[in-house]
């Protein structure tokens, strides 16, 4: 190991122990190297591993759901890691306190293991720590890709991890830099562009959440700055937004050299920033399942990219290897560690995991050097992170979650990310920015008062729901706050002729949108609006003047005859939980700042219509495309 090496991955992390220690203290280290904050990293792996056995080894490689992480499971199992599936939490509306003592509980089991090994608790913490009740909320990537902000996302990232950190949770699964080629892919939200150069260009997520690695920090070796930072997790390696049709899980058919390009790209950004763990894609390239593709994970993210830290699984990613799931679960298991994966998501089945996998090992069919080499990169992000030295969660950090500051950067993360595409039907005359001293205003829409629709998937539960969630904002409110007693706000759901019977409006404000939907629950041959969007604008467009919100993770049809109607139109996104970003700037305080991440195809046929396809580009709106209040395009 060089010296430079060396000073660079001695911890960072001093323990109050160590300021002043009695003699015996040391006479204890030099038995028990791993133990001593001062030695170097790679020191302490080499001393750790040395006193591991087999069980022990492979019970690092398990990450079990907390819903079967039982103490004695933990201890005796010596399990590596423990995550909260998505949703699954302590018991609904718990807040970070209720987090951190659920968490504390499972640590406190692994520090009681014969080797007093921390686990990793890993959480979906994808648009902030989604997950928990009172936590800041932001736009999806989505619309973090139409803001083109990398300072903003960076920012971001460092809010985001010091709300996780408060949970008692040292690792997110995040950021998922998929560049999304196709808008029926039920995960197209979770891209921040289907531009490889703009997914490159927000990977700064990492840095927020990790902190930023000093200059000459070795390539490809994993960094965390400290304990307000949080393990970050680039997903999901390689290919999964470029699958054919945008089927999830599907098939990205493609030259290596294209998916080097376009899909790989931002690894090597997010291993340049010393990501900590990457995660496999459930997707196939050419036919071959991520999960067991040795080339792409050990010869290419390995060997080549040099990436030093954890290869995670996805969720029970070695029961969708065969078909019937669960078939073959031994050779999944054989196939996949020695594909590269270090650390497997198993979540539920764990004890047949572990059988299986000892069996494997003992036969001779997975070699020794492969667990030694996954154990090694696991160890290495535990003494990185710090966790031997502060495996408990830090109650200091509980007045920051949900704080003004949080909140004020996803109100500005909101308003940067609005794409206006139409204002004003004759072109001489915008219709925004809307009048505050109007006399009378309709709120309609289903999306208007819906904080749970404003926020998304992996929002409060897996798929997202309906409702207040969370504490947040939503259009409704917002629009009341802007323009206060002075004007009569009339809000209808669905509103019908009636409701335009001896009432006239200023103006109306419609906002509609898809439903909360995740993974392969949405993908979308169709992509039409739902809930009768299109029909519900029609009612309200052809009485009075109006502005339609659309809150969507993707383009979506938009019909001619309802683009003549309406007056203007904005697209949201899926904004979160501070929807004053979008009263901030439709009623002119701030202008209109984003741009299409993603090209706005004219009908599903094009598809999949992205830029690079110059032969056949004919969109409807030009990716980059953005207009400002004054009507004018900006597309640079």
């Amino acid at each position: 190991m060089t010296r430079q090496l060396q000073l660079i991955i001695k911890p960072r992390i001093t323990t109050k122990s160590s300021l002043n220690p009695p003699l015996e203290y040391f006479a204890k280290k030099m038995e028990c190297i791993y133990k001593d904050p001062n030695a170097p990293v790679e020191t302490r792996i080499k001393d750790l591993l040395s006193r591991m056995t087999l069980q022990e080894k492979i019970g690092q490689m398990t990450q079990i759901e907390r819903r079967v992480a039982t103490p004695s499971a933990i201890k005796d199992r010596c399990i590596g890691s423990v995550l909260s599936g998505g949703g699954s939490k302590p018991f609904d509306k718990a807040n970070s306190a209720d987090w951190a003592d659920m968490i504390d509980g499972f640590q406190n089991a692994a520090l009681d293991s014969r080797l007093g090994i921390p686990i990793i608790y890993g959480v979906d913490a994808v648009h902030g720590n989604n997950n928990v009740y009172g936590a800041t909320i932001f736009p999806h990537n989505i619309g973090l890709g139409a803001t083109r902000d990398a300072d903003l996302v960076r920012r971001i990232g460092e809010v985001t991890a010091l709300e996780v950190r408060a949970s008692g949770a040292p690792y997110a699964f995040a950021p998922c830099v998929a560049v999304s080629r196709d808008p029926r892919w039920g995960r197209c939200y979770e891209s921040y562009s289907e531009d490889t150069e703009v997914v490159r260009k927000m990977t700064t997520l990492v840095t927020g959440l990790q902190g930023q690695p000093p200059e000459g920090h070795p390539k490809g070796y994993p960094f965390l700055a400290g304990r307000k930072n949080v393990i970050a997790c680039a997903k999901h390696f390689v290919g999964d937004g470029g699958t054919d049709y945008g089927t999830n899980e599907g098939n990205t058919i493609i030259t290596y050299d294209d998916l080097e390009r376009i899909h790989m790209a931002p690894y090597l950004d997010c291993i340049s920033q010393g990501v900590c763990t990457v995660m496999a894609s459930y997707s196939s390239w050419n036919g071959s399942k991520l999960h067991s593709d040795r080339f792409l994970l050990t010869e290419i993210l390995k060997d080549k990219l040099g990436f030093k830290g954890i290869v995670i699984s996805d969720w029970e990613a070695l029961d969708r290897l065969y078909i019937p799931p669960g078939s073959n679960y031994r050779h999944s298991i054989l196939s996949t560690i020695n594909a590269g994966i270090d650390m497997v998501m198993v979540p539920f089945r764990f004890e047949l995991f572990l059988e299986e996998f000892l069996s494997l090992v003992e036969s001779g069919e997975i070699p020794m050097a492969r667990i030694d080499d996954a154990v090694e990169r696991i160890l290495r992000v535990k003494f990185i992170a710090g966790l031997f030295e502060y495996p408990l969660s830090d109650r200091s950090l509980l007045d920051v979650v949900g704080c003004k500051p949080h909140r004020e950067l996803a109100r500005e993360a909101v308003r940067k990310s609005l794409v206006l595409l139409k204002n004003g039907k004759d072109q001489k005359i915008p219709f925004l920015p809307l009048d505050k001293n109007a006399k009378t205003i309709l709120v309609a829409g289903t999306h208007a008062d819906d904080l749970g629709y404003l926020c998304g998937g992996w929002t409060a539960t897996w798929e997202g729901t309906s409702g207040r969630i969370t504490d947040g904002t939503t259009i409704l409110d917002a629009i009341k706050e802007v323009v206060g007693s002075k004007t009569e706000v009339t809000y209808e759901l669905n509103p019908s002729p009636e409701t335009f019977s001896g009432q006239d409006f200023s103006y109306a404000v419609v906002a509609i949108g898809e439903a909360p939907y995740v993974e392969t629950g949405g993908d979308d041959p169709e992509l039409k609006i739902p809930f009768n969007g299109a029909e519900l604008v029609s009612v309200v467009a052809d009485r009075v003047p109006t502005l339609v919100i659309l809150i969507t993770g993707r383009p979506l049809v938009l019909e001619p005859w309802l683009l003549e109607k309406i007056d203007a139109l904005v697209v949201a996104w899926l904004p979160g939980s501070e929807c004053q970003g979008i009263t901030d700037v439709i009623f002119g305080d701030y202008a209109f700042h984003g741009r299409l991440p993603m090209t706005w195809f004219k009908s599903v046929d094009q598809l999949p219509l992205h830029i690079g396809k110059q032969n056949s580009y004919d969109p409807l709106f030009p990716f980059g495309f953005g207009l400002t209040c004054e009507n004018k395009g900006d597309s640079n």
